[in-house]
């Protein structure tokens, strides 16, 4: 993993970041484990506009990732570490010994040729899944499970990892990236190690076509329109929106900055102990 520089030979890539690629084993994906990935273009099933900016880029294929972790007892041997155009991770292809193959998440330190392995007997080494209940204490922890058996649905991302802090009860407390603490069932399974791809943050596109090729279409600022297309359009010359000083807000009048979204009386908020700081 690194991240390479370009000289300022024109502005486009003065700025430009973009990763190496060098952890990479196989250009190509196993045809097996891949589906068609149709671009929606932001429409939803009656062709309405529901995500605005989004429209065109490069096609794609949707590699099937396993996230529930659930052969259990059976060791897999690492094939390949190859990239995911749909992810920020990296993806690690298993073999395991009864010929299947299937994706997971590629942890730090999983290099080819390594075997790892799923389930309540298996060792706690990085890429192996195991039940919170035998995982020990402080270990640094990703794709973690929600409900039993839904396969993992936190902490996913490059670079992301959550930390074991403690055990009571029929619950496991884990502290999140963004600073909350949360109960989980021990029964839910989690994999060890600290998701891949670390340089990930420190990529910058340098240029508007980058965006392009992701599907990403251009914004425009609401204070650039005019007070029949946006809240905060309009006024004598360069002014704040709407007229006069406004609060930044989407356009359909919801305040874009600070206001929680959460529900007040959301079930799930018994399981979280502590919530994330505020910024």
């Amino acid at each position: 993993m690194g991240i390479r520089t370009y000289r300022p030979y024109t502005s486009s890539i003065r700025f430009k970041a973009s990763s190496t690629f060098e952890e990479l084993t196989r250009d190509t994906p196993e045809k097996s484990l891949t589906e068609s990935l149709r671009r929606t273009g932001g429409r939803n099933c009656y062709g309405r506009l529901t995500m605005r900016h989004r429209g065109g880029g490069h096609k794609q294929r949707y590699r099937i990732v396993d996230f529930r972790r659930n052969k259990h007892g059976m060791k897999a041997k690492v094939e390949s570490i190859e990239y995911d155009p749909v992810r920020s991770a990296r993806i690690a292809l298993l073999c395991y010994a009864d010929g299947e193959k299937r994706y997971i998440l590629a942890p730090v330190g999983l290099e080819v040729g390594k075997e790892v392995e799923s389930g309540p007997g298996a060792p706690p080494e990085v890429g192996n899944a195991l039940p919170l209940r035998t995982i020990p204490m402080g270990m640094p922890i990703h794709n973690i499970e929600l409900a039993r058996g839904r396969g993992g649905q936190l902490v996913r991302s490059a670079g992301m990892a959550a930390t074991l802090m403690a055990k009571e009860g029929d619950y496991a407390n884990v502290k999140l990236p963004s600073g909350e603490i949360r109960r989980v069932h021990l029964d839910c399974y989690a994999t060890l190690g600290q998701v891949g791809n670390l340089d990930h943050e420190a990529i910058s596109y340098g240029k508007a076509g980058k965006s392009r090729h992701l599907g990403w279409r251009p914004t425009v600022r609401g204070m650039a329109m005019n007070p029949i297309d946006h809240p905060n359009g309009g006024g004598q010359g360069k002014s704040k929106g709407g007229g006069g000083w406004h609060h930044p807000v989407s356009p359909w009048g919801q305040l874009a900055k600070g206001l929680k979204t959460r529900k007040k009386h959301k079930p799930t908020d018994r399981f979280i102990i502590q919530h994330r700081p505020r910024k």
